[in-house]
């Protein structure tokens, strides 16, 4: 089932369009504000964005600039009463890849997704992220903060393998086994010790990577933001 995030503050109109696309086979998840919304990409992308142009805490078009400074290909579409040419060329310089005016058919917004879903297909198992970090599998890109971040092979198989096991802790032993010894390089502990060190520093010390003492690590969203309003369960 594909997932699509809909960024928007008024209840009637956001839960009539999540139950109408919900019976067309999508997972809808509702974002009243840009913050909640934000937060929910940081922790995992949805097949598509939905945005209204005017919330509570700030515009539609800041959050599509934020989101193609981490996601290129996240396809996003406007929903908007607006009529001024002007603005939607404007959302579209920003990024955006449709638009919808408000009012409009249900029909007509469905046949628009799924034409955008044709086109880019589910993106969504393209990236990996955590916080501020984002990892593009790929085209091998790690960018935090939204700046790419230039990662040696091991460090990059490294955050690699702990996204991929994003919430769980893995054992040092483990890490050592799939990022080295599977592929012929046998070495020491010491080695995943120092390799994790420039990955953190290279990361700048992100607070979504947790070390687990005498045990391993672990990726893992920090509390504050899984508590942010309208965050998919």
């Amino acid at each position: 089932m594909l997932t699509i995030y809909y960024i928007e503050d008024d209840e009637s109109i956001s839960f009539t369009i999540k139950e109408y696309l919900e019976e067309a086979g999508y997972q809808v998840c509702l974002f009243p504000t840009i913050a909640g919304a934000k937060a929910a990409l940081q922790n995992a992308l949805p097949a598509l964005v939905l945005v209204d142009w005017n919330m509570p805490d700030g515009s539609g078009n800041s959050l599509c600039t934020w989101i193609r400074s981490n996601w290129k290909e996240l396809p996003v579409i406007f929903l908007t009463v607006r009529g001024d040419s002007r603005d939607i060329v404007s959302g579209f310089q920003n990024g955006a890849d449709d638009y919808v005016v408000k009012p409009f058919s249900l029909d007509v917004l469905h046949l628009r997704i799924q034409a955008l879903l044709r086109r880019s297909g589910d993106i969504s198992r393209q990236y990996l992220s955590c916080g501020s970090i984002s990892l593009d599998k790929e085209k091998f890109r790690v960018l935090c903060n939204g700046e790419e971040v230039a990662l040696s092979p091991s460090e990059y198989q490294l955050l690699l393998y702990l996204l991929q096991n994003k919430g769980k802790t893995v054992t040092r032993e483990k890490l050592l086994t799939e990022i080295w010894d599977a592929n012929g390089n046998f070495v020491n502990d010491n080695t995943l010790t120092v390799t994790m060190k420039r990955l953190r520093e290279k990361l700048h010390q992100p607070a979504c990577l947790k070390t687990v003492r005498s045990v391993g690590y672990r990726m893992e969203e920090n509390a504050d933001t899984l508590r942010e309003p309208g965050y998919c369960n």
